[in-house]
């Protein structure tokens, strides 16, 4: 049976690669994350056939930011796709914004709060608060609840935390930055196992190139299967 809690990242060129990768990873796999960078290329029409036609969730990682009446506009016009989760930034006025845009529709609106390829230098670079990265990521989705956010994204690091405010009670926390024992950490800076990261209160990790790149992707996000399952 297929564990949802794992989504596999379509991190690939374009919707026809995605598309073979999903038929090799086959019945291993339910949910499946397509980015930014697909948008390009195929992507919403990849979104829609593997939901319509080959059943699987859908997480559309768009990470929208904007003035709010564009926010709210772009959501409602992307949940016509009957998406699963959709990201926008964490920002308490988009999270309402989006929210606005999502009412009446299954699509779940998660908060980013701060992406898992940033560290501390990359704050100061970008004149941003100063203070711990983990502290200001657990400040962050503490504001998005409060405006409304279905749930949040952060790093494995943070989710403990995160699950231990009174507002995460019902909330989803969805961690990037997982790489299983022995994979490359690639760009990501703060990361942990999928079992760490469930263990710390996630409700799914997202996986993407451990998987992808794997010269069996569907073993691959088997052992990963196995390793939440225990």
């Amino acid at each position: 049976m297929t564990d949802d809690r794992l989504i596999v990242a379509l991190d690939v060129p374009d919707a026809m690669a995605a598309l073979a990768l999903a038929e090799r990873l086959g019945d291993s796999v339910g949910f499946y994350k397509i980015g930014l960078g697909m948008l390009t290329g195929g992507g919403l029409a990849l979104a829609q056939e593997l939901k319509d036609e080959h059943g699987k969730r859908i997480f559309l990682d768009m990470k929208l930011f904007d003035i709010g009446a564009t926010v709210e506009a772009a959501v409602r016009g992307l949940c016509r796709f009957d998406l699963d989760f959709l990201t926008v930034h964490g920002d308490p006025h988009v999270v309402r914004a989006a929210m606005e845009g999502a009412s009446g529709t299954n699509t779940r609106i998660l908060a980013v709060t701060i992406l898992t390829s940033l560290d501390r230098a990359d704050l100061d670079d970008g004149l941003m608060q100063a203070g711990d990265v983990s502290d200001l990521v657990v400040e962050r989705a503490g504001r998005a609840f409060e405006a409304g956010a279905d749930g949040v994204i952060a790093s494995p690091q943070e989710a403990a935390a995160i699950r231990g405010l009174g507002a995460a009670n019902g909330r989803l926390i969805v961690t990037p930055g997982v790489r299983p024992a022995g994979a490359a950490q690639g760009d990501q800076k703060r990361i942990s196992t999928p079992a760490a990261a469930l263990q710390a209160g996630a409700d799914h990790i997202v996986v993407g190139r451990p998987v992808w790149q794997a010269a069996d992707p569907a073993a691959a996000a088997r052992a990963i299967g196995a390793e939440i399952a225990g």
